[in-house]
């Protein structure tokens, strides 16, 4: 796939087949999430791949919204360091987007899920008091579409979007 199409192709999705995602394909993408760059070339991103069911289960509880990540045949939990400074979710972004691109690329559908609970996150991946997971990426090979979105929509007209030297 081309870069560009697979930047305009990429979507999140919540759908996915049961079927495991080969080491392979997974350390493919996981690569490109790791060659994301990073404020000052600290490189404070971490990741955490989860396929234990029972984890992917625990976790639900981590996030406001994360109530179906366990349906997913991967989980990749981005960490980093609390000490990363002011930048560090900014390079948590960074490495996200990477990750899901390279993911759109193989064929597998992503979805970034906000960890809000630190507290239930951090001692079911084992976490040092000095790391956070602030975002988890559902990952697997897209499944049936569940409908329509309620929030989906085209994205902003380029002409909307764009602004050429000065606020339009």
């Amino acid at each position: 796939m081309e870069t560009l199409d697979a930047l305009r192709g990429k979507r999140d999705t919540r759908s996915y087949r049961p079927d495991p995602v080969a080491d392979e394909v997974l350390d493919r993408v996981l690569d490109a999430a790791r060659m994301a760059g990073s404020a000052k070339n600290t490189q404070p991103v971490r990741v955490v791949v989860v396929t234990d069911q029972a984890d992917k289960s625990a976790l639900k509880a981590g996030g406001d919204f994360a109530s179906w990540i366990d349906r997913p045949p991967v989980l990749v939990v981005m960490t980093v360091r609390s000490d990363a400074g002011p930048r560090r979710l900014f390079d948590v972004g960074r490495h996200s987007q990477n990750l899901m691109v390279a993911a759109h690329a193989e064929g597998l559908a992503s979805c970034p899920v906000t960890f809000h609970h630190q507290d239930v996150v951090r001692p079911i991946l084992g976490l040092p008091d000095d790391v956070e997971a602030p975002m988890v990426m559902t990952l697997g090979w897209p499944g049936e579409a569940e409908g329509e979105s309620p929030i989906a929509g085209p994205r902003v007209p380029f002409g909307d979007y764009v602004s050429r030297g000065r606020w339009a």
